[in-house]
């Protein structure tokens, strides 16, 4: 039987629960002692502690304690939903929902623990439970709007339009005035209506709803474009082109307005009839207002030949004698057509060699060129020889040089030489001269990133993180590197991560990848607290768009390039077990040169090293145990690192399961990312899940079926399936012998590779996956693959990046040193510049 208390206890039980919604935990604790030494098995009292010990990370404690509560008083819905609130601090969210619906059949009426459960719902996207329990909720509470618009919703996102909306007419129905135009939960509350009603495809209805409630709505330009979108998909082109219009005088540099204009006006850019139609209705705009930039640029997408040569004078004339930065990336998206891209570069060449011209459009002679028009053409002219569809290094360093003679204070001008640098290879001075123009103007933010982002690709992560620490506070635990953790900073933590990869320093790589991964958990996480908040603050639209776009979260491309770094780690891992035990410090060894003896003492000298490096980070922890201990924002104690260096991550037993992590939401949100595919393949071959390996090939065929991966893939998949040492089972053989037919059984392998090479005989990375599969078929043949990998370095459409994958082709088939060098003399002999290329030949 459950204890019962005293009034006097009951008081100060109520007392524990108000000391823990104020985060008083050490007073509530008392509180909750004093209770439990008159009446030790009270299971409310049990919970309650619980709880406050789980506030303050005792957290073991905590789920003991819990669980003895319920030993004590398993009919409490206290007990039970105390349960639920520490699963769901563990992010146990499944558990912790069978808990509250246990609390629920003892307590139905409990407002609060309905409202959790349904938190947790939304969150794991359980719609239809969802719905049930606001349901519930409106019947408790009809009173309430935000329980009608949170049951609308939960419809919504289940996609059950038309009970949405019913749900939202009941409650306007219901209201005895209308609501003053200063309501923004109202005014916002119709417009979520008027978007449900179009997503239903009920344009028409939409329209007339939306020119309903315009007089009372609040947000002006949500319902001006509302209105002008409606209007074109109904075809009323004469009002809703009046609507963009109106939209135009708004903001008339939008160029989504002038594209529904165009539209709406029926004219068309493929058309040459339209063509003066535009330019004049461009150039009518342009005439409003000399800043106006949006109706001078567009133009320039669709005019061509003699029109397009004077406009874009005008535009390059305009915009270089103003000196704007931004004139190249403004431009170059027209460099996709080639003759556009040859005027450009004429008429620019002529604007530096025009020594007497002023830089208007008119060509008028005033005496000589100002000198910020004559730096920014050579600015311009450096990016345009720098930009990859008109690359010319020589000439881009030429120009810069000149644009920073004029100007040497311009940290433009030097960042676009440090570019330029980095695109011949020689990340040192390219490093360098970005650090150079960050110091022209320190209290730049943006030019401290670039810089640190450069440092990172040249491997220097010790200047990165000083560099990033002169705009941090560097008072949490780990110094700068803490403090770009707390504040999310992915970009950092990405870069930091693959400059750890190029050196072998794996577990540190690691490190940052994991804690990249944690970003997006917590990312997905945070969205918990916005469930209520959105529907508090009356903010459903953008609620709908957040949740969304966390349904979306790992598209983000910094997720797919951490996932993609991690998993060719962990593929090392199962592949070279011995790394594991290697120095993750000091980077790994090549021991495929090796002979046994020579591996043996390379592993011994590396044990010995990192438990020497493990003694030394014991010691620094313990002069680091009397210093004051950082604190989180809500005043908490911050954790020392146990593991800095990743050395756990590294040691992992299974590492092909650890990959799977990583892989499972790279394949599921980015199925069209092709080295994705290429990885999940890697993964999946290994676990002989031949199947999803085959499903791989297949997906990445479909994005691109002449992928050199693919191709040298392809074949190890055909030659996999016909060495295995007992045939698949029947159903699994016949659904594979079905679906692969990229490469059908009786295809000659070496054939096939033959017929590969033919295809694309000029390019390096289909050349390297010829030669790999044919040093798959055939292990005799390296000598020549060598010679031809050798022979690639005089290819005309060689790039840095490939002359780098075919040393590392080198390195796979354990060449002999002398191999290595000359490859190595010959690369740095065609990329003099470039520092990219190893003195190691082991590297």
């Amino acid at each position: 039987m459950p204890q019962t208390l005293s009034s006097k206890e009951q008081s100060l039980f109520r007392q524990v629960i108000k000391f823990y919604e104020s985060k008083q935990y050490k007073k509530g604790l008392k509180a909750a002692e004093q209770i439990l030494r008159k009446n030790p098995n009270h299971g409310d009292t049990q919970a309650m502690k619980a709880l406050i010990l789980n506030s303050q990370g005792q957290s073991d404690e905590a789920f003991a304690l819990g669980k003895l509560a319920l030993k004590n008083d398993m009919k409490s819905h206290v007990c039970w939903h105390v349960y639920g609130l520490l699963w769901r601090s563990v992010k146990n969210f499944e558990e912790s929902i069978k808990a509250y619906k246990f609390a629920l059949k003892i307590e139905p009426d409990s407002i609060q623990i309905q409202r959790d459960l349904a938190l947790l719902q939304v969150q794991m996207r359980d719609f239809q439970g969802y719905i049930q329990s606001r349901k519930t909720m409106l019947q408790q509470r009809p009173q309430i709007r935000q329980n009608w618009t949170a049951l609308a919703v939960a419809h919504h996102l289940a996609g059950e339009l038309q009970d949405a909306e019913k749900i939202l007419s009941t409650y306007e129905d219901t209201l005895k005035q209308t609501p003053p135009k200063s309501d923004i939960e109202h005014s916002e509350a119709l417009l979520y209506k008027n978007t449900i009603i179009a997503e239903a495809g009920e344009v028409q209805r939409a329209l007339e709803h939306l020119e309903a409630i315009t007089k009372n709505n609040l947000d002006r330009t949500a319902v001006m474009e509302m209105r002008a979108d409606y209007l074109l998909r109904l075809d009323q082109k004469a009002e809703a082109a009046q609507a963009y219009r109106d939209l135009l005088e708004r903001n008339n540099e939008y160029r989504a307005y002038y594209e529904g204009l165009e539209t709406s006006l029926g004219l068309d850019r493929s058309n040459t009839e339209s063509i003066q139609k535009l330019a004049e209705l461009y150039d009518s705009y342009a005439q409003q207002g000399e800043r106006i930039d949006a109706a001078r640029r567009i133009p320039l997408d669709f005019l061509t030949g003699a029109d397009f040569r004077e406009a874009v004078d005008r535009y390059l004339r305009r915009m270089l004698t103003k000196g704007v930065p931004s004139t190249f990336p403004n431009i170059k998206a027209l460099y996709k057509d080639s003759e556009k891209k040859q005027v450009i570069q004429d008429l620019v060449e002529g604007y530096a060699s025009e020594k007497h011209m002023n830089g208007s459009a008119e060509n008028q002679s005033n005496g000589d060129t100002p000198k910020t028009f004559e730096a920014s053409v050579y600015y311009f002219l450096a990016q345009h020889y720098d930009y990859h569809m008109s690359r010319d290094l020589v000439k881009a360093l030429e120009y810069i040089d000149k644009a920073i003679e004029l100007d040497p204070s311009a940290v433009y001008y030097n960042m676009t030489k440090a570019r330029v640098w980095k695109h011949y290879g020689n990340l040192q001075k390219a490093a360098a001269t970005m650090n150079h123009a960050r110091t022209l103007d320190e209290r730049d933010r943006y030019m401290n990133t670039k810089c640190a982002k450069y440092q990172l690709r040249n491997d220097e992560n010790d200047n990165a993180i000083a560099t990033m620490s002169k705009f941090t506070r560097n008072e949490t635990v780990g110094g700068a590197l803490g403090d770009l953790h707390d504040m999310q900073c992915i970009w950092y933590l990405t870069e930091d991560g693959e400059s750890f990869f190029r050196q072998q320093k794996f577990g540190l790589a690691l490190k940052r990848f994991h804690a990249l991964y944690d970003i997006f958990e917590t990312w997905n996480e945070d969205q918990f607290d916005f469930h209520s908040f959105s529907l508090r603050k009356g903010q459903i639209r953008a609620y709908i768009d957040m949740v969304r776009w966390e349904d979306r979260l790992r598209e983000h491309p910094f997720y797919t390039r951490a996932a993609i770094s991690a998993i060719l780690i962990y593929l090392l891992l199962h592949d070279k077990p011995t790394v594991a035990h290697l120095s993750s410090a000091n980077g790994v060894p090549n021991l495929d040169g090796m002979d046994a003896n020579e591996r043996k003492k390379a592993l011994k000298k590396a044990k010995r090293e990192q438990e020497k490096k493990d003694a030394e980070a014991k010691e620094a922890e313990k002069k680091n145990a009397v210093k004051k201990a950082a604190t989180t924002a809500d005043g908490e104690a911050k954790k020392e690192d146990p593991d800095p260096n990743g050395i756990k991550l590294l040691k992992t037993e299974q590492p092909l399961e650890e990959a799977m992590k990583f892989l499972g939401p790279l394949l599921e949100m980015s199925p069209k990312n092709m080295e994705g595919q290429n990885v999940g393949f890697e993964i999946l071959i290994r676990r002989k899940k031949y199947l999803l390996a085959l499903k791989c090939l297949l997906a990445a065929s479909s994005i691109d079926s002449a992928n050199p991966t693919l191709h040298e893939q392809t074949v190890r998949f055909r030659q996999t399936l016909s060495s295995l040492p007992e045939p698949l089972p029947e159903p699994i053989s016949s659904i594979i012998e079905k679906n692969f037919t990229l490469l059908p059984k009786s295809t000659d392998l070496a054939t096939f590779n033959e017929d590969f090479l033919s295809q694309h005989k000029d390019s390096p990375r289909h050349l390297h996956a010829y030669l790999k599969v044919r040093q798959l078929l055939d292990p005799k043949s390296q000598a020549d693959g060598e010679a031809q990998l050798h022979k690639t370095l005089e290819m005309e459409d060689i790039e840095v990046e490939d002359a780098i994958g075919g040393l590392s082709l080198l390195h796979q088939w354990n060449s002999s040193p002398e191999v290595k060098k000359a490859y190595l003399d010959a690369a740095r002999k065609r990329w003099s510049e470039a520092s990219v290329f190893p003195d190691s030949l082991t590297a």
